[in-house]
Formats: structure tokens, sequence, C-alpha cells
């Protein structure tokens, strides 16, 4: 192993006063949806909302003091490179970080707000490391990797360490992977402190980089995900040696799954999750039966959301669970129409959202119209109701599919 549970408590007192030691707590609420005992690590309470804090700082600590004056560079996606950007303004060591030119705009602000310079390259991190190994070549600048460290993995490992300390009881560990980092050094840590835990990796569906280098497929990796943080094409040559002798499983989430976790994380512990940040709730949302009665830890690994993202995300939410519905109907076209439908909506405690009236359809009658009226319902079972109400009234309501529902 790259990494000894030596390494991460010699980490672990290298970061204290500098790094939060978040707060590990119970979700009633999380329990109640997925059948489990759930306990969340809330690391994106960190000052730059991550728990990249831990293992960026474990490194930049440990350089000489040649080293810090030539600088550091690293690449990101956002959380690693505000992390560096943080840490290395603290210890006065310049900071340059490579960014595909498809970061949140929210990532890049926060990553230039702490000082560092940013470079923006390419579509992914495979394009912004290529960048970033370059620079590093004629500068003469120090690699600060987000995950193929030594030190970094280290670094990392301490959350599992508080985690274990906080919920000594715990039976399973559900981690985000990107490139390994996080999920090698809490494993490490996890095992060998409590040897008969099981450590769960979770991947996006549209990157699953750690799943194909253990499993020896070629599952397709690329396209937009929620899950950015964790969107890499390669696993760590150091993580995976890591990851194939002490994790369990890896399981695959799809960004429905991702989004419902977002929203759950906002709308019942009233905290904030970017997509690879709520990946291990994904994964319970995903397989509950899989963790039915067990006491499972969380890692909430940060909070670094666009909020028109978030927004987005929240109201996906309403129409998947029918708390917003759309229908279309087939009305007379004479005046008063639309006003009795409205007063109707209204009697039957529907809050009409939007209407959109037309006339020039040719499976319309020639004296009628069509409209379609999108509304906010209490539940699912208000929506069915306003849906009879409309078609016992002659107004041949369909329902228009959103194409937001879980599968």
């Amino acid at each position: 192993m790259s990494v000894t549970l030596k390494d991460i408590e010699a980490a672990r007192r290298t970061i204290a006063g500098h790094v939060l030691r978040t707060p590990m707590l119970p979700a009633p609420r999380l329990s109640d949806l997925t059948g489990a005992r759930v306990y969340v690590k809330y690391e994106n309470l960190q000052v730059t909302n991550s728990f990249k804090e831990r293992g960026a700082l474990t490194k930049l600590a440990s350089l000489s003091a040649e080293e810090r004056n030539r600088g550091v560079i690293a690449m990101s996606a956002g959380n690693h490179a505000q992390a560096v950007a943080y840490h290395a303004a603290r210890l006065s060591v310049p900071a340059t970080i490579v960014m595909p030119e498809q970061t949140p705009f929210v990532k890049i602000a926060a990553t230039e707000a702490h000082g560092a310079a940013v470079v923006l390259e390419g579509e992914t991190i495979a394009e912004a490391h290529v960048r970033a190994d370059r620079l590093a070549r004629e500068r003469g600048l120090v690699w600060v990797h987000p995950y193929d460290d030594p030190r970094v993995m280290a670094g990392q490992g301490t959350v599992a360490v508080e985690m274990l300390e906080d919920v000594a009881g715990l039976e399973v560990l559900i981690v985000p992977i990107g490139g390994g980092g996080l999920i090698s050094g809490m494993a490490v840590a996890a095992k060998a402190v409590k040897p008969d835990i099981e450590i769960i990796g979770v991947e996006c569906a549209a990157f699953p980089s750690m799943w194909n280098a253990l499993h020896g497929t070629n599952r397709p990796l690329g396209g937009p995900t929620l899950a950015e943080g964790i969107a890499v094409k390669s696993a760590g040559a150091l993580t995976l040696p890591i990851v194939r002798a002490l994790v369990a499983d890896i399981m695959l989430v799809d960004e429905a799954h991702l989004e419902r976790a977002v929203n759950a994380y906002m709308t019942l512990q009233k905290t904030m999750a970017e997509g690879a940040g709520a990946a291990a709730l994904a994964a319970m949302f995903a397989s509950p039966e899989r963790f039915h009665g067990k006491a499972v830890g969380l890692v909430l690994t940060g909070g670094n959301i666009d909020p028109r993202i978030l927004a987005s995300i929240m109201v996906r939410e309403l129409e998947r669970e029918d708390r917003i519905v759309s229908f279309r109907l087939t009305i007379p076209d004479r005046p008063g129409v639309l006003g009795m439908i409205a007063t109707r909506l209204g009697e039957l405690g529907a809050n009409i959202l939007a209407v959109d009236h037309k006339r020039l359809f040719l499976d319309v009658p020639a004296k009628g119209a069509r409209l379609d009226v999108t509304m906010e319902t209490r539940d699912r079972a208000h929506g069915e109701a306003i849906f009879t109400t409309l078609e016992a009234d002659g107004y041949a309501p369909q329902r228009i599919d959103t194409g937001a529902a879980l599968d």
C-alpha cells in the first residue's frame, strides 16, 4: 500500500487547527427514506466546501522552502482547485490551477478569489491535465495532484478516522469515486480501525473509470453529468491497487438519482450538495434494499453547486413527485372559458404556474382551442383528482409528460 494508517495519523496532526473537524450527524429523514440507519459526514462545511482541503494542505505542508518558492500547479474541475488555492494563499505559495473550460463559473470565481492563477483548458480533466503537465515542466512548478499522491490520499483518509470515532458502530461507508484519492485513503484508515467494515464506492454512470479498471471492461466514458467533480476518465495508478484490495464493490448511479439526492439534502437536511457530493446518497436511493437495516456512513463530499442548477433540480423533483403537473385541454373557443377553467382550478386547490393557449392546430375542432396548463399541486393524489374532475367537465385532459420521472 502506498498509504498506511501511520501516514494518515501524521496527516491528521498536520491539518489539525487548519481544517475543520466536520460534524457526523444522524439523518432520521434519510433513514426513513432508505430503510437504513444513516449518518452524514458534512464535508461541505469546510471553508472551500469540500473534503479536498485535507489532502491539499497535507501535500502543501510537506513542501520544502525551495519548492514553495517555485510555486505549485494542480488540475481540477473545481473543489481541489479551491482547496489548493486557499491553503497555498495561507502558506504564501504561488498557485496555478488548470480547469476544464466547462467548469461551473461558481467554482472558477471561487478559485480566483483565493488568489490562484486560473488557466482554462479543454473539455475534460484529462485535457486539463495535459496542459498542467506542460506548464509544470516549463515553469518548474510542483505538482499537487488531486488524487494520485500519497500525501493527498493520507489527508483524505482522515475523514474515515473521524467518522469511526464519532459513530463506532458503522457497518458500511459509501464514498464517491473520481480518481480514487478519497476512497483509497478512507479505506486504508477504516479497515485498519475496523477490519470488518464494508467500503462501497460510487461513480456516476457516465464516467465508470474505476469500475472499468477493476472489472476489465470498456464501458463508454463521457457525456454531460451533474457530478462533474467525479467525471474522471482514468483511475489513479496509486489508488487503483488500494481500491482493488479494500473496496467491496463499486456502484454506478444515473443522473436522475443524483438529482434526487441533491434535492433530498437541500429539502430534508437543509444543506447544499453538488452532484458528486451527493453521489453516496444517490447510491442508497438507487438500491435501498442493499443497505436496509445497516448503519451506513455517507460522506457529503462537496457543496459547490451552481445556484441555477440547484433551482432546476428542485423544480424537476417537484415534477417527479407530481407536485408540478401539466395538462393539455381541448376547450370551446369562446369568451369566458379561460376564466371558467382558472376558477375551477382555484376551487380544486391548484396553483396555476403557466398557461399556453393555441388555436391553429388541425387536430382541434375549428371552434375549439388547445390549452396547456401547468399547475402546482399538493401531491400525486391531488393531481389525479384534478385530472378526473377536468375529464368529468368535458375538457378531455391529457397529461403532458415532462420526461423527468425515475425508472
